[in-house]
């Protein structure tokens, strides 16, 4: 019952600092749109230092479902 009423809190999230390997540590990120897919978008988080990329996240669109009456 508890996961029912949670279950649309957290749809998305956005990173805001990764590790960086060529800097060694957490280092603040931005988001960079790489490609757009039949089913959503593929992101790729940069370093905001020295620009290494760090990750990549893939947003996923809802279809909508549409119901006709006739």
């Amino acid at each position: 019952m508890r996961a029912e009423r949670y279950s649309g809190q957290y749809q998305d999230f956005h990173a805001t600092a990764l590790y960086c390997p060529r800097c060694r540590q957490a280092m603040p990120v931005r988001s960079r749109l790489l490609l757009i897919l039949p089913d959503g978008e593929l992101h790729e988080y940069l370093c905001a230092v020295c620009a290494a990329s760090v990750g990549t996240k893939t947003v996923r669109q809802e279809r909508e479902a549409r119901i006709l009456m006739a």
